[in-house]
């Protein structure tokens, strides 16, 4: 029995996406002794509002990296950057806008930038949605959830600390933006 056998992951051959090869291939290439496991579940613990989403209190929840300048290149164009990376959970106040970047998240470089933050962080499209009453309000707080590659750290300390979080700011749904 495997050390992830125990955390509920589906069958490794129960893949969806077949360039997952690929991502585990980059890991083993980054010097990690054993191939990435994709944390990919039979099942998930996602359940229906309680209520319609135009009364519900939304979250933003993201993988970007507040910028950190003397982090190195951080920038639209940048290259794959792990200084820029951060390991705990953090939130920030969701009525003001943040420098966030991405530099840190291995992305295909090749055929895409960071330049559009809005596909990465879209906390100003989310506060338009409150504006026209698509969704009931913003969280207080949007939260950033580290890309440590470590599942055990992600389910045993990460998670919860963003769940306390949420719970916290009385949050009704979330919207996951993994980059």
């Amino acid at each position: 029995m495997s050390a992830h056998d125990n955390l509920g992951f589906a069958p490794k051959e129960d893949a969806p996406i077949p360039y997952m090869q690929r991502i585990r291939d980059y890991y083993l290439a980054l010097g990690y002794p054993t191939p990435y496991r994709w944390a990919h579940y039979a099942e998930a613990p996602f359940q229906p509002l309680e209520k319609p989403l135009a009364q519900c209190r939304v979250a933003l929840i993201t993988t970007a990296a507040p910028y950190q300048p003397s982090k190195g290149d951080q920038g639209p164009g940048a290259p794959y950057n792990a200084a820029a990376k951060f390991y705990a959970v953090y939130s920030g106040e969701s009525a003001v806008d943040h420098d966030l970047r991405i530099s840190h998240l291995a992305i295909d470089r090749a055929h895409t930038t960071g330049e559009d933050a809005n596909t990465w962080f879209p906390l100003a499209q989310l506060r338009r949605c409150a504006a026209v009453g698509r969704i009931g309000e913003v969280a207080p707080h949007f939260h950033g959830m580290p890309t440590n590659r470590s599942h055990r750290t992600t389910l045993e300390k990460d998670c919860p600390e963003l769940l306390a979080r949420c719970r916290e700011d009385r949050v009704d749904a979330a919207i996951l933006v993994a980059n």
